[in-house]
C-alpha cells in the first residue's frame, strides 16, 4: 500500500476520457458523455471482482459505513457491535445515525473477537461491525453464526482489506452489506471514495437513494424523481469512478507484490526472541499491506520499538495510536462534540449519557500493548530489508 505508488498511464487514459465530455457529475448529462459513465461501469465491474450483484460507489470509506447503516434502518438509540481497534470513521458512523456504538475485544487476529460478541449482545443491538483490520481477515464463519443465530445484520468494515478474501469468498461479501474505502492510503485508491456491496436488492435501492438525498433514481429526469424518504449527498464523481476502474486493474498486481514483501521481511524477523506473528484466518487471502507481530510483553516491546527507531525502520506502536484505539480516541471518552446540547453522547431530558472508561477492555489494551506493524508497501527499497536484518541481528544479540 498504497495505490498511489503505481499511478501511471492508465489512470491518465482514464481519466482523460472523463475530461473529454466535461461531464464530472456521475447521473445525467446522457448528450454529452459520449456513452462514458466511469462510476457506474466502475461499480459494475467491482460487483463482479467481489461476487455481489450490486455495488454503489460513495464519496469515502467513512460515507459508506453511513450510507450502509441507514440502509440497513439503524436509528436513534439502536446498539451497534464493533471493534475496539479500528479507525474512528466506523463509530463515527454509528454516533451519526444516533445510534450507540458498543466495543468488542479484539483475538489474535487483531480483528473483533467472535467468543466475546455474544457478550456483547443486547435487545437494542441492531447490526454487528467486524473489521478487517491492516489488510487481514475477522474471523468471519464465526462472527457470521453468532450474528445468525440472533438474527442480526453484518455490515463488513473492508476499508483496509480490499482484494482480501476467506477460502475464495471475498471480503466484504460475508455479511447483508461490505464497505470499503480508496482513500489516498488504502491499496486500491481514487484520492477518496469508497463502495458498499450487497445483494439484497431492497438494501441496494434503500442505500442508492440514500446517498443522493433521496432520488429514486427512476426515469431519465433525475430532478423529477420522487422520494420515498430524506437522504444526503454521499456520491461519487466520475473523476473518481475513471481512477477506480484503473486501480482495479492493478489490484491483483499490487497485492502479490506486497505479499512477497512481506514474505521476506516476516523471514527476516523470525529470528527475533520471543516475536509471535498475528494470526491469519487463510494466509492465501492476506492482501499484505502490513506484517503485525506480537512481543512476549510490554517491556520488551518498547524495546524492540526503540531499537526499530534507531535503526530507521517504520514500526507503528499503534497501543500509542490516536486514530484507531479506543483507550486513545479522547474525544469519544471525554464526550466531545460540537454540539452545544452535548449531542450525540448527551440527549436533553435526561434520555440518555453515553460513557465509555477507558479501562473499558483490559484483554485488549495488553494484547495491544505486545503489538508491532511493520508497514508493507507495494514497491519497497532495498533499504528496508536492510533495515530490517540489522533490527532482527540486533535484537537476536540482545537476547
Amino acid at each position: 500500500m498504497p495505490g498511489y505508488e503505481v499511478l501511471g498511464e492508465e489512470e491518465k487514459k482514464q481519466i482523460l476520457e472523463v475530461l473529454e465530455t466535461g461531464v464530472l457529475f456521475r447521473y445525467g448529462f446522457a448528450a454529452q458523455r459520449k456513452g462514458r459513465y466511469k462510476v457506474e461501469e466502475f461499480e459494475k465491474k467491482f460487483a463482479e471482482f467481489t461476487g455481489r450483484k450490486y455495488a454503489l460507489a460513495v464519496s469515502s470509506g467513512s460515507a459508506a459505513l453511513k450510507v450502509a447503516l441507514a440502509a440497513l434502518g439503524v436509528g436513534f438509540g439502536d446498539e451497534v457491535i464493533t471493534s475496539a481497534f479500528t479507525f474512528v470513521a466506523t463509530w463515527e458512523a454509528i454516533l451519526e445515525c444516533g445510534a450507540v456504538p458498543v466495543f468488542c475485544g479484539i483475538d489474535d487476529t487483531l480483528n473483533l473477537n467472535p467468543d466475546e460478541l455474544e457478550s456483547k449482545i443486547t435487545p437494542k443491538t441492531k447490526a454487528i461491525i467486524p473489521v478487517h483490520m491492516l489488510g487481514a481477515q475477522a474471523r468471519m464463519p464465526e462472527i457470521m453464526a453468532v450474528a445468525d443465530r440472533y438474527g442480526l445484520p453484518v455490515i463488513e468494515d473492508t476499508a483496509q482489506a480490499c482484494g482480501g478474501f476467506i477460502e475464495g469468498k471475498a471480503l466484504g461479501s460475508f455479511g447483508a452489506i461490505g464497505t470499503f474505502s480508496f482513500d489516498s492510503v488504502k491499496t486500491l485508491t481514487t484520492g477518496e471514495g469508497g463502495m458498499l456491496i450487497m445483494d439484497d436488492p431492497e438494501l441496494y435501492r434503500r442505500a442508492s437513494e440514500y446517498h443522493d438525498h433521496g432520488h429514486d433514481h427512476i426515469g431519465p429526469d433525475r430532478g423529477l424523481e420522487g422520494r420515498s424518504f430524506i437522504g444526503f449527498n454521499f456520491r461519487m464523481m466520475e473523476l473518481q469512478g475513471a481512477l477506480g476502474l484503473a486501480q482495479l486493474s492493478k489490484l491483483k498486481m499490487m497485492i502479490e507484490r506486497q505479499k512477497a514483501h512481506k514474505d521476506r521481511l516476516k523471514r527476516i524477523l523470525s529470528g527475533i526472541p520471543g516475536i509471535v506473528f498475528r494470526r491469519l484466518v487463510d494466509p492465501d487471502g492476506d492482501t499484505a499491506t502490513f506484517l503485525a507481530f506480537f512481543m512476549p510483553d510490554r517491556e520488551k516491546t518498547l524495546i524492540l520499538r526503540d531499537l526499530a527507531k534507531e535503526i530507521g525502520l517504520g514500526v507503528v506502536y499503534f497501543y500509542e495510536n490516536g486514530w484507531h484505539f479506543y483507550r486513545n480516541w479522547e474525544h469519544l471518552l471525554g464526550q466531545k462534540t460540537a454540539a452545544h446540547n452535548g449531542w450525540p453522547f448527551r440527549v436533553e431530558r435526561g434520555i440518555r449519557d453515553l460513557r465509555y472508561p477507558q479501562d473499558l477492555l483490559p484483554e485488549t489494551d495488553e494484547r495491544m500493548s505486545r503489538t508491532l506493524v511493520l508497514p508493507i508497501n507495494i514497491r519497497m527499497e532495498e533499504e528496508v530489508f536492510q533495515k530490517a536484518e540489522r533490527l532482527a541481528a540486533e535484537a537476536a544479540h540482545r537476547g
